[in-house]
């Protein structure tokens, strides 16, 4: 089942369970979904799973980032949606593979801080939603340094 219909079939047992928390969440996510389905110019195909889950990485991350600004309650409930989210996504990588595959990436490329983009980028498109951006800059930077 590909991840739009799980999204649907998900929302229709939170309805049907009158959840509505986790409801209004995934109405939001499908909407998320239509908006970017609508602005890329794929209404009808739809998207594939890895841009839906980029979608998915980038409302997790908006509502990380809420919490940290929001009071203490209200921050409560944006990591708790953003847990509802993440449960969509795919299992991250273990930090350790992370580095060990940061480390072969600086041996194939070279170990030059120009090049960090690049590894970057390859780690990213190896991966893609597997893999937390902030992180992976950051093993990166340290293993150019």
């Amino acid at each position: 089942m590909d991840l739009k219909n799980k999204i649907t079939a998900d929302l229709k047992t939170a309805m049907l369970a009158r959840d509505a928390f986790t409801t209004n969440i995934l109405r939001g996510l499908k909407a998320a979904i239509l908006d970017e389905e609508v602005k890329s110019g794929k209404r009808e195909e739809g998207l594939d799973n890895a841009e839906i889950e980029k979608i998915l990485v980038r409302e997790v991350k908006k509502r990380k980032e809420a919490a940290s600004l929001l009071d203490e309650a209200r921050a409560e409930n944006e990591l708790k949606e953003a847990e509802v989210l993440q449960n969509y996504l795919p299992e991250m990588i273990l930090e350790a593979d992370l580095v060990k595959l940061v480390d072969e990436k600086v041996a194939e490329i070279g170990k030059d801080v120009k090049n960090m983009g690049r590894i970057i980028g390859e780690i990213k498109g190896k991966l893609g939603a597997r893999v937390d951006g902030t992180a992976l800059s950051q093993i990166v930077k340290a293993k150019l340094r």
